[in-house]
């Protein structure tokens, strides 16, 4: 899987196994008890979370969560989707929204310097600070996702050995 031609965040990928999703999610389990330093799983329902853990965990881990699904009674369609880490995804969204607020606040102080002619230098500025500042926040977030691309091989290799099994 090629990521650094995309210009999503979160990877997203399809696979559809020729075996039934109980027996995958038996694998999963199975997987989940055996104790591996670098690895936890976590199973709920269809759904299976692939984390790396202990020493590789770095700040820029992945994540990947399988969501299988029955389409046929001795076939799963498996829907998988990279992600980081929810606390890091969770400050950048964090940060995401103070732009976003700071950007709407000054529009409309803006407007209120623009319809009473006071000077709109100031206003600019903050704006167009807020708007680099979105572009910055894109620009860090690919560069986490290609220091994870190693990682995020790892994991669907793991992936693919636990459906092998």
């Amino acid at each position: 899987m090629e990521v650094d031609n995309e210009i999503r965040l979160l990877l997203r990928f399809y696979k559809d196994v020729p075996e039934k999703t109980d027996l995958l999610l038996d694998k999963f389990k199975h997987f989940a008890q055996i104790k591996d330093d670098n690895y936890h799983i976590k199973v709920s329902g269809n759904h299976v979370w692939l984390h790396i853990i202990g020493v590789q965990k770095k700040y820029y881990s992945p994540h990947l969560h399988l969501e299988l699904e029955t389409p046929t009674e001795n076939q799963t369609h498996i829907r998988g989707l990279f992600g980081p880490d929810p606390v890091l995804w969770s400050f950048f969204m964090f940060l995401h929204f103070i732009v976003a607020g700071v950007f709407l606040i000054f529009l409309g102080i803006l407007y209120s310097d623009y319809v009473l002619k006071n000077a709109l230098t100031t206003d600019f500025l903050v704006l167009t600070l807020m708007f680099i500042a979105w572009f910055l926040l894109y620009f860090i977030a690919r560069q986490i996702r290609h220091n994870g691309n190693d990682q995020m091989k790892e994991l669907e290799v793991l992936f693919e050995k636990i459906i092998a099994s």
